[in-house]
């Protein structure tokens, strides 16, 4: 009989002894040698192995699992959850998270910024320099009027290491843009009750751009939350990224975005006119892209040891 997803949470909980994510217990396969045992070649198989344990949970009545959290949420196995010990084990560790959940994070989603800026820097599908686009050096105006239109961040990318400067010449002889602009929503959690209202605010404030991005830091292990931001990305575009705090590069784009090969000049005019953040972005890529090098400020990029004591100052690991 074949080993199955089904046979590694088991193992892994039977193991390890203690609740566990989904993410945890497919990290756990990995390290105990049972993750090779099934043979997958998919790109993400903790998905897969939620997905079997969701069912099992809804129509198998003499499951061996339960979920003992919600947020996150965490599966453990019926025997030992039941055994006294155990159970009080689990009750203290249900009661911690919990008081986790509802304490208000040290950090704020501003602090995300520094995170993000140098993940887009690295990333080959990015390279990109960042803006932070402060909100409230906006103009005011009558309530509502601003409502989701400015991004939490913008980035450029230039074209400058790629080709020589003749080749660039031709291309804008050609009319033909190499640069792109970038517009970044980023929050720090995403669950099932705020994904809509979160997606659809960067739907509105990103659609200006080459590509719009939903950030975030945290993303619930959920598979209809996956599958539900599979449906809004298939319809609207608009790509969601999750940080690594501790290995930045190792940030994933989990649904790219739609590319828009024109960009949306009368949001920029507005943006610009409302903005100064955005205004002087727009100035700087202009002057950049004039000489054929950047020269302009944009976000600090940190050091890696910078990088290592911000997170740590910020309460991120």
């Amino acid at each position: 009989m074949s080993y199955t997803f089904y046979d590694l949470a088991v193992d892994v909980l039977m193991t390890v002894r203690k609740p566990l994510t989904i993410y945890e217990i497919w990290e756990h396969g990995i390290n105990l040698g049972l993750a090779q045992k099934l043979g997958t070649s998919g790109k993400t198989p903790w998905q897969t192995l939620g997905a079997r344990i969701y069912v099992d949970l809804k129509e198998n009545p003499n499951t061996k699992f339960v979920q003992v959290s919600k947020r996150p949420a965490m599966f453990y196995l019926k025997e030992l959850y039941g055994n006294s010990e155990d159970y009080q084990k689990n009750e203290e560790k249900k009661v911690y998270l919990e008081s986790k959940v509802n304490a208000k994070p040290e950090y704020c989603e501003k602090d995300l910024h520094v995170l993000l800026t140098a993940f887009v820097y690295s990333n080959p599908h990015f390279n990109c320099y960042t803006r932070t686009i402060l909100h409230e050096n906006s103009k005011k105006a009558a309530k509502g009027y601003n409502k989701w239109l400015h991004p939490d961040m913008v980035g450029v990318y230039f074209p400058f290491d790629k080709y020589q400067n003749n080749v660039l010449k031709l291309l804008d002889t050609f009319k033909e843009n190499s640069y792109k602009l970038f517009s970044f929503e980023i929050k720090i959690e995403l669950n099932l009750s705020n994904l809509r209202q979160s997606y659809f605010q960067a739907v509105s404030n990103s659609s200006w751009a080459n590509e719009g991005y939903l950030v975030a830091l945290k993303i619930e292990d959920e598979p209809s939350l996956i599958d539900e931001i599979r449906r809004l990305n298939s319809a609207f575009g608009i790509g969601v990224i999750r940080l690594d705090a501790k290995n930045i590069e190792e940030s994933e784009i989990l649904f790219s975005a739609r590319t828009n090969n024109t960009l949306d000049w009368e949001t920029i005019d507005r943006l610009a006119e409302e903005n100064p953040d955005f205004s002087d972005f727009i100035d700087n890529v202009i002057e950049d892209i004039k000489i054929g090098k950047v020269k302009s400020k944009y976000d600090r990029i940190l050091n890696a040891d910078e990088y290592e004591k911000y997170i740590k100052e910020k309460g991120l690991v």
